[in-house]
């Protein structure tokens, strides 16, 4: 019996050993030692010819399984498809930044006292002047009273002195009864007097004052936070902790960096309008909100080599939270009139930028492209492309320059391995490692001969000739 060993067949034991046969380029090999030629004369020339033909239908069978694949290969090849579209096309520039309140405020007390009541609730929007707390009045409002009477009793002593300095002018006038230095010195009292009863009235002043800061109310109108003190406590206007924060939330600030090689982009287009800005969530696939942008910062930050830019942003729903991290979008212009195409089809090699075309007739061509500007998932061509046109988006691994390609079925099956394509010349394209068995061969567009095929460990090069 003869067992096949990687292309040869050899004979396994039994009288013959020593036997051998092999398929070659040029045919059938027949290797004989001594022993071999005693067992031919032993079978004779049937037992040859029984092996030869076996031989020969194994050849059969390997030439008709290599037609078949290659018959498979002519078939259409399931791609997805996108067509060129005219459109403006949005220029953004991302970075990441911090909300920050547009206004905060830690309130504090300005004098010392018991906290009697809390005015207001956790989380509550307050608008500016509201109450919100009170702290106990009744020192100042002591004092209030002793400084009042203080008052009353200066006045009582202006008065009269007053009347004597008129008399005593009135004597040195008519009779000199009195002397000039009496009237001077009863006119140097009444000023002492009048200075006296001015700083009464600023005692009384600065109790009503005191008396006021016990009633603490918003300085701002915005969100309050957790109540950091209890009523019932001791307050001093040196504490070190506030009694409240509040925070302004709508409008509100976004502060975010960009490099500093686009700040003076950025600059120019803020001198010809309003550049729009755009937060997002830290997944960058939520928009919170849309503002505008309000400055640029004086200077850069030498350690990472970026600027501060702060836009506002009216914040009406609340979306944005102060210190919560976002990503900004700057819209700083749009491309108007664009063709634009998935970025998946723009394939790259040695002559450059490419992508295939799908014709009327179902071919593939490859069309090389000039990428004007990318965004995202979407390329704007320069040149290359006309509007309607349809491009190949995914399985370009597995197309080469006039193959047929099938949309329809794009959506289905598993990509192989995914050689890179070399557009116009025979030279080589690197292939990238394939992602199930046995993928498809890489290939050259204009003919190249097809490299290896991919497979779940290694892609390899697809050469052409």
């Amino acid at each position: 019996m003869l067992a096949p060993s990687g292309g040869v067949f050899s004979r396994v034991g039994g009288v013959g050993e020593g036997y051998m046969v092999s398929q070659g380029r040029k045919g059938i090999i027949f290797k004989m030692n001594f022993k071999a030629r005693n067992a031919v004369a032993l079978l004779g020339l049937p037992g040859v010819l029984l092996a030869t033909a076996f031989l020969a239908g194994c050849s059969n069978a390997s030439s008709s399984a290599a037609a078949s694949g290659r018959a498979a290969g002519l078939s259409s090849v399931p791609v997805a498809v996108a067509a060129a579209r005219r459109m403006d096309l949005p220029v953004y520039l991302s970075g990441l930044g911090s909300v920050t309140p547009w206004n905060s405020v830690s309130v504090r007390s300005r004098v010392d006292g018991q906290l009697t009541e809390v005015a207001f609730k956790e989380g509550q929007q307050v608008q500016k002047g509201q109450l919100l707390a009170v702290i106990d009045p009744r020192p100042f409002e002591v004092q209030l009273a002793q400084a009042q009477a203080t008052l009353f009793k200066d006045q009582a002593q202006l008065r009269d002195a007053k009347l004597n300095f008129q008399r005593f002018q009135d004597l040195l006038k008519q009779s000199g009864a009195v002397s000039q230095q009496q009237v001077d010195t009863q006119g140097a009292l009444v000023d002492q007097l009048d200075g006296a009863t001015r700083n009464d009235q600023a005692t009384i002043d600065s109790a009503k004052l005191q008396i006021t800061y016990c009633h603490i109310t918003a300085p701002i109108a915005g969100r309050i936070g957790l109540r950091l003190v209890d009523a019932g406590n001791i307050v001093h206007a040196a504490d070190a902790n506030p009694l409240l924060i509040i925070t302004q939330l709508q409008p509100i600030a976004v502060l975010f960096s960009l490099p500093e090689d686009q700040l003076q982009t950025v600059a120019q287009h803020m001198r010809q309008g309003t550049l729009t800005v755009e937060a997002y969530s830290r997944d960058d696939q939520t928009k919170l909100a849309t503002g505008t942008l309000g400055t640029i910062d004086n200077q850069i930050d030498q350690t990472t080599g970026t600027g501060r830019l702060k836009a506002m942003f009216q914040n009406n729903d609340s979306s944005l939270w102060p210190n919560q991290f976002v990503n900004a979008r700057l819209l700083l212009e749009s491309k108007k009139n664009a063709i634009v195409v998935p970025s998946a089809a723009i394939q790259r090699g040695p002559q450059g930028t490419f992508a295939y075309v799908v014709k009327a007739d179902k071919t593939a061509e490859v069309r090389p492209v000039t990428v004007a500007l990318a965004e995202g998932n979407l390329s704007a061509i320069g040149q290359g492309l006309a509007e309607g046109e349809i491009v190949v988006t995914d399985g370009q691994d597995k197309l080469k320059a006039g193959m047929t390609v099938d949309a329809t079925a794009a959506s289905g099956g598993r990509r192989g391995g995914q050689g890179g394509a070399a557009p116009n010349d025979g030279s080589s394209a690197p292939g990238a490692n394939g992602t199930g068995a046995n993928g498809p061969r890489s290939a050259a567009p204009n003919g190249g001969q097809p490299g290896a095929g991919g497979d779940s460990k290694q892609g390899h090069r697809g050469k052409a000739q």
